[in-house]
């Protein structure tokens, strides 16, 4: 992927999101997309200190996003995003949640050390596990205890269960059914709801995972 990059950066069109992060335009976005929105929609409401790390973003087609089935992703400093947008804030919710990976990444010590969103997690977890075993799936309680991502139960909730009656059961539990897949998105589905929608309500559902991202929010912690 970084070799192809490198050698279509000159035909590609940038911009400056905050600092030195350039934004490359290499496959074109819809007509009328304004992508100056994005970027500064996103400067605007995340905290400078937390896109620290992040060097670049590449707009367009690629291999592994394609693949995976996936809007975009976070690599080793830069966010791969797909050209092919729906509208403004559809781009900005895939870019706040990688933004999230690159928080977590950089300083997952901090963010998981004293194990408080880890037991959270699972036990939210615990209790999506119950809710299902009520409801007769038969879904082992192997999956329930990991903190990965397992690509079989992501598969088995959404095209087993399905993302309607999913939505329904981890109601009050996790702000979307995606946090429910692995820990790692369960911080990223919060970072996204705190940012992009109701802190609130992050705060009575979640109250650790909200108090970390408080806490990172405002430096309330040490690199």
């Amino acid at each position: 992927m970084n070799e192809y990059i490198e050698n279509t950066l000159k035909e590609s069109k940038q911009k400056v999101l905050i600092n030195n992060i350039y934004t490359y335009i290499k496959d074109s976005l819809p007509n009328g997309f304004n992508l100056d929105y994005v970027l500064n929609f996103i400067k605007k409401i995340v905290p400078e200190h937390l896109i620290y790390g992040l060097e670049t973003i590449f707009i367009g087609q690629f291999d592994e996003l394609d693949e995976r089935s996936l809007n975009s992703i976070y690599k080793d400093g830069t966010i791969y995003i797909t050209n092919y947008q729906s509208d403004e804030d559809n781009m900005v919710e895939d870019l706040v949640h990688e933004i999230a990976h690159l928080v977590e990444e950089r300083l997952a010590e901090y963010i998981y050390s004293d194990q408080t969103i880890i037991k959270e997690f699972l036990g939210k977890r615990n209790r999506l596990y119950e809710i299902m075993k009520a409801e007769e799936y038969g879904v082992s309680k192997e999956y329930f205890d990991e903190l990965d991502y397992n690509e079989d139960f992501d598969e088995y909730l959404y095209q087993h269960i399905g993302y309607d009656k999913l939505t329904y059961m981890t109601m009050g539990l996790f702000s979307s059914p995606y946090g429910a897949t692995s820990l790692r998105e369960y911080f990223a589905d919060g970072f996204d709801f705190y940012f992009l929608k109701d802190p609130g309500y992050l705060s009575k559902i979640s109250p650790k995972l909200y108090e970390k991202i408080e806490n990172l929010v405002f430096k309330e912690y040490e690199e």
